[in-house]
């Protein structure tokens, strides 16, 4: 039986500085995914546009993100190459000092 990977879908998406995106996937992890490599290819080069690059939006059946009919990533891509992203609010406290 030949078994297919299936990877997390992505609920969010937002533009960051230095052409990075931080992907929330539904299964609750974040990741950071930097988009420089991919301008050196020319389908990607369109995103050396900042207000391109800035309409990113998730795909509406979690399937990646998008910036038009063109431009686009899998969530495979993401969850492969994002780097795990730390989320503050959720981190566990620090002990304090008594």
């Amino acid at each position: 039986m030949d078994m297919e990977t299936t990877y997390p879908l992505v609920a969010s998406v937002k533009p960051l500085a230095g052409k990075h995106l931080l992907v929330e996937f539904r299964n609750g992890t974040a990741k950071v995914y930097d988009c420089t490599p991919l301008l050196a290819e020319e389908a990607f080069a369109p995103l050396a546009d900042e207000t391109l690059f800035r309409s990113v939006r998730a795909d509406p059946h979690g399937y990646g993100v998008l910036w038009n009919d063109a431009v686009d990533l899998a969530e495979s891509e993401l969850w492969l190459h994002g780097e795990t992203a730390g989320h503050p609010a959720r981190a566990p406290h620090a002990p304090t000092a008594r």
